[in-house]
């Protein structure tokens, strides 16, 4: 190390930040390898849906939110907000996101299931102790070259007023939309926009993205690749925990991985947990 330092005429401090930067370039190389799935290198639809708990479950899908946004702003990845329903007090009831930048759904497909804090509340007035849960769901999002049939007969289209914060209507007119794809019962809904058509076509586009995510977990079912996943995903059964209390510790339980960083992980830096997702996924697929 120090001979490479005094080669390039630089300090021991630079040298090792340049040999991160090496290691990090071959990992992200070594990553996108792995993921070889055609939709891999798609955009990702990803929503973050809160538990049971009210308010403590509503802020703790707003913090996943922020989590993802700086993991977002990390990789130089777009974010566009699809639809987003404020919490009663604090939080979020339900936020969509569609994430732009290439193997965008590769990597965040690893995320997808239930993610569990615990905490002392900030909203108990007693600071007890509590659990709260949130789901995320992440779809590979469509384009012109992925074609989805959709017969409008297997639609129901509804319209309603867009409610902000506390359930108030934040308009006059009935521009939210919510779909029911009535073969599968898939719904999805947009309120985003002040536009109804351009919430329709936003919640079109959500739609078109389950119904595709549905189609893959059919190929994979059929390829008796899916009995882990659906596991995984399922309410109730947690991929990660993340304690701020009485210790510090972000655990995903698929992989044993961990970290004591409770804040850098908050921060966006969940590289590590996705890394080692996929890389145990091949390593059970025998490729």
């Amino acid at each position: 190390m120090m001979e490479f330092a005094e080669l390039k005429e630089i300090s021991l401090d630079e040298a090792e930040s340049e040999l991160l930067k090496y290691k990090k370039t071959v990992e992200d190389i070594e990553l996108r390898l792995i993921l070889g799935d055609k939709q891999d290198r798609q955009n990702a639809i990803l929503t973050i849906h809160p538990g049971a708990g009210g308010t403590e479950s509503q802020d703790w899908a707003d913090m996943l939110y922020r989590m993802y946004s700086r993991w977002i702003e990390n990789k130089s990845y777009i974010k566009k907000v699809l639809d987003f329903q404020p919490g009663d007090e604090a939080g979020i009831k339900d936020i969509t996101i569609e994430v732009a930048g290439d193997f965008a759904y590769g990597l965040l497909k690893a995320e997808a299931g239930v993610h569990r804090l615990v905490r002392i509340s900030p909203f108990d007035s007693n600071s007890r102790r509590h659990t709260s849960f949130a789901s995320v769901f992440v779809y590979p999002a469509t384009d012109e070259t992925i074609k989805i049939d959709l017969d409008i007969s297997d639609l129901r289209i509804d319209t309603y007023r867009a409610s902000g914060a506390g359930g108030q209507h934040v308009n006059k007119t009935d521009s939210a939309i919510r779909i029911t794809h009535l073969p599968t019962g898939t719904v999805v809904q947009c309120q985003n926009e002040r536009s109804q058509h351009k919430n329709k076509a936003t919640a079109m586009k959500v739609l078109k993205a389950k119904l595709y995510q549905l189609e893959l977990e059919k190929e994979k079912e059929q390829m008796k690749n899916l009995e882990g996943e659906k596991k995984d995903i399922s309410w109730g059964s947690q991929i990660r925990s993340y304690v701020f209390h009485p210790y510090n510790l972000v655990k995903d339980h698929r992989t044993k991985e961990e970290s004591s960083n409770v804040s850098k992980v908050m921060d966006g830096e969940i590289d590590k947990f996705i890394r080692s997702f996929l890389i145990g996924k091949i390593n059970k697929s025998g490729k």
